[in-house]
């Protein structure tokens, strides 16, 4: 992130997350913190002569998660690792709050966000649809439910998921017996 004559500029993989044409214009002072996830704390969403609206970035994190799962063809989220850490959390006695968020991660500035996405997909389901399909959802979500501006959201598609793959994990035969 640097800073110049009153000008803040995010960078993330060569790209300006504020939204601002990069020909040095002046951005706004809604731009999006370099910061990322849960620890950030609450940022001015609304605020009104009657008092101010606060949203924490986690619980932009946990929309925009649920919003991704509800379309049909995302198996899961979050790449090989942290699919495993979430899996270990969820055997834990009150672990299983943190992995709802897997695979997500959030930029929240005080009027706009960015989210990253790491996804499974089904096998089978057209990999660009779906991702139109998920980004909508999760802006339409975010949106509606925070009031926020999303200024844009990265979809990393990780793996595939395989039927035989559910069939290796309830024993390697499918659950029943190839012959009589």
């Amino acid at each position: 992130m640097s800073q110049s004559g009153g000008t803040q500029h995010t960078s993330t993989s060569g790209s300006t997350r504020s939204g601002a044409d990069q020909s040095g214009a002046s951005e706004t002072a809604a731009t999006i913190p370099e910061s990322r996830s849960g620890g950030t704390p609450a940022r001015l969403a609304d605020d009104t002569s009657q008092g101010k609206t606060s949203i924490s970035s986690s619980v932009v994190q946990k929309i925009a998660g649920i919003a991704a799962r509800e379309i049909a063809g995302v198996h899961s989220m979050g790449g090989g690792v942290s699919r495993a850490f979430g899996a270990l959390r969820e055997r834990i006695p009150g672990g299983s709050g943190s992995s709802n968020i897997s695979g997500v991660q959030v930029e929240v500035g005080e009027r706009q966000a960015a989210i990253d996405l790491d996804i499974v997909v089904e096998y089978g389901a057209a990999i660009v649809d779906l991702a139109r399909a998920v980004r909508r959802n999760v802006i339409h979500s975010v949106e509606r439910m925070c009031g926020l501006e999303v200024t844009e959201v990265n979809i990393s598609v990780n793996d595939i998921h395989l039927p035989s793959e559910d069939e290796e994990e309830n024993g390697g035969n499918g659950g029943g017996s190839r012959v009589q």
